[in-house]
């Protein structure tokens, strides 16, 4: 989350907002995306209410209207997050292979990098959630922010007056509808499922493999 949170602060200001920069969000530092509610009261009550817990982490402020282009700096800094963690999850899948060959030119340490090797195994599947999750078409994620320019234009308006309301559609979809979140969520599984079957037989023994 981190990294998805940075994204969106760098793109910011690579599209011409120094909001997120001056005000120190341009930063590798956790806790400086720790949010009270999204970071820590979220997951506790979706894990209570449904057994998933969901939750974000504080975003860094930015002003759009300082976009040198607003339409496309608002589509570029919205997919901004999903990209870093897409990046993410595939440099998990490709550091397994070399943590492999060296976990076999060196076996004293073949365990310890199994467990990093499951590491990047776990990388992988949760960045891939992350990336559908976050482009749900739902506020507060960051599909909404695109939805909005795929819409013509009477419907991006309607569309619009839903963002007050969408953390009660999210609850609502993580408690009554969660045949159709999972059904959005299964591409994840699928290409986790095809990572998995090709780099475990690289995986090298662990405890965590055991």
């Amino acid at each position: 989350m981190v990294a998805h949170e940075y994204a969106h602060g760098y793109a910011a200001w690579k599209q011409g907002d120094s909001t997120s920069y001056q005000l120190g969000y341009l930063s590798w530092n956790p806790v400086k995306y720790v949010d009270p509610f999204f970071t820590v009261l979220l997951p506790l009550l979706t894990y209570a209410m449904s057994g998933v817990p969901i939750g974000g982490a504080r975003s860094g402020p930015i002003n759009a209207r300082n976009f040198r282009n607003y339409r496309r700096g608002d589509i570029v800094v919205s997919l901004a997050g999903v990209t870093a963690n897409a990046i993410i999850a595939v440099l998990c899948a490709l550091l397994v292979w070399p943590l492999y060959l060296l976990g076999a030119a060196v076996p004293v340490l073949a365990s310890s990098i199994g467990i990093l090797q499951v590491m990047m195994l776990l990388g992988i599947s949760l960045n891939l959630i992350l990336v559908l999750l976050n482009l749900l078409p739902i506020p507060p994620f960051d599909g909404s922010r695109v939805m909005k320019y795929i819409l013509p234009p009477a419907w991006a308006l309607e569309y619009e007056k839903l963002r007050p309301y969408g953390f009660f559609i999210l609850v609502a979809l993580v408690t009554l509808g969660r045949p159709v979140l999972a059904l959005w969520l299964s591409p994840a599984s699928t290409l986790y499922g095809a990572a998995e079957r090709l780099l475990v037989p690289y995986v090298h023994a662990s405890p965590l493999t055991q």
